[in-house]
């Protein structure tokens, strides 16, 4: 059994002198002609073996004499040893095989982007004729042509937005032509086994939409347009990008419901606090009121948490990525947002979970049951019961 520094010192050592000085490895590694020595070992059974990769910036020539004259080393610590040279490989042609590689690529992307020939033109309004909007329910709302029997529904604001959609290729798409959610949406979002998806404007008709859904209707996750952009506006690459980052309903909320400063629309009527009635309030005078440094509200303290967690966090945000660890502070599972809550049901115990998302009632539940002691999202959400032992935290309050 022998270590790396066994073999760096047996490379070195048995082949010092025996090429002369402009081939001594020492050298050549000291004017840069030969990088880092790279040493892999495996020890299995009581013999050792391994690998020895060494970059070079020589000729042809001198790079084979090198080769040679490594298999010349026989011991490796007090260890008799082989080495054989397995291959010489020029990373210049891999570096070019993959440049043609990623060339071809880059070319199909263009081909697909770039305005169309005529010819291309008159393919694409032969296959529109073809594929034609179709009508849904006792409203005959714009409909893709695949909305009928498909178990995946993304509802879009108006007929432009589905006619967009199909452009993209995507035809299980319905519209509800107003800010008023028409009764046939709202039964075929109840359907069973059936994933709906809102596809929403990045404007304030959008935000008013996405209300009344949640109010009415059963959308599982919810995808927005840039803001201050419309579904109808986006390119194919826009709308992928878009239907990628869709989050589950309920933290969609929760964002627009933070950003406008008010309560979860969908909170239940029940679990809304008495409003208490303010006592009148009496202006002091001039003389008698506080200095302003006395009246302003305390400082709040950041949380401290552990360094294994925090600095995880710029390496998330922005990214709708899930990391859910074990008791060791090591990431277990690495998911989606949109995929949070159904990864922590499967697992049996999770020590801390960092996510860029809204902390919502939910996610907070699902924790109590698997022991969570650290939740820190991005945002936070109504929150009602906070179980004792765990600590919630957003970005904010980390000062991240």
């Amino acid at each position: 059994m022998v270590d790396k520094p066994d073999v760096v010192g047996a490379v070195f050592g048995q082949t010092e002198g025996l090429l002369g000085e402009d081939l001594d490895l020492r050298e050549l590694q000291r004017t840069g002609r030969i990088g880092r020595i790279q040493i892999a070992i495996r020890t299995e059974g009581g013999n050792s073996t391994g690998e020895i990769v060494i970059p070079v910036s020589l000729s042809k020539t001198a790079t084979a004499i090198l080769a040679a004259s490594l298999e010349t080393v026989d011991r490796v610590g007090p260890c008799t040893a082989k080495v054989t040279l397995e291959k010489l490989e020029d990373i210049r042609g891999s570096k070019r095989r993959k440049v043609v590689s990623r060339a071809i690529s880059i070319l199909k992307g263009w081909e697909e982007d770039i305005s169309p020939g005529s010819d291309e033109i008159t393919s694409a309004v032969t296959k529109g004729k073809k594929s034609s909007v179709a009508k849904f329910g006792p409203d005959n709302l714009p409909a893709g042509p695949e909305l009928k029997g498909s178990s995946e529904i993304i509802i879009v604001e108006g007929r432009a937005d589905v006619i967009n959609l199909m452009k993209c290729g995507i035809g299980n798409t319905v519209a509800v032509e107003g800010t008023h959610v028409p009764k046939s949406i709202i039964d075929l979002t109840k359907r069973k086994n059936t994933r709906v998806t809102a596809f929403l404007d990045g404007d304030r008709g959008g935000d008013l939409i996405l209300r009344e859904l949640m109010q009415v209707a059963d959308v599982d996750y919810i995808a927005r347009a840039p803001e201050g952009k419309e579904v109808e506006e986006l390119t194919r690459r826009d709308v992928q990008k878009a239907l990628q980052a869709q989050i589950p309903a309920d933290q969609a909320l929760a964002i627009l419901q933070n950003k406008r400063g008010a309560p979860p629309d969908r909170r239940r009527p029940d679990s809304r606090r008495p409003r208490r009635e303010k006592p009148e309030r009496q202006t002091p005078r001039r003389d008698e009121r506080p200095p302003i440094r006395e009246r302003r509200p305390p400082r709040r303290e950041a949380v401290v948490i552990d360094e294994a967690f925090t600095s995880r966090i710029d390496e998330i945000k922005e990214s709708f990525k899930a990391l859910i660890f074990n008791s060791k502070k090591e990431v277990s599972v690495e998911c989606g947002v949109a995929e949070l809550a159904k990864t922590m049901e499967a697992q049996e115990e999770i020590p801390a979970v960092v996510f860029d998302g809204v902390i919502t009632q939910r996610l907070v539940d699902i924790a109590e049951k698997k022991k969570t002691e650290l939740l820190v999202g991005a945002a936070l959400a109504d929150i009602e019961h906070r179980p004792k032992g765990m600590t919630i935290a957003t970005f904010d309050d980390l000062g991240q």
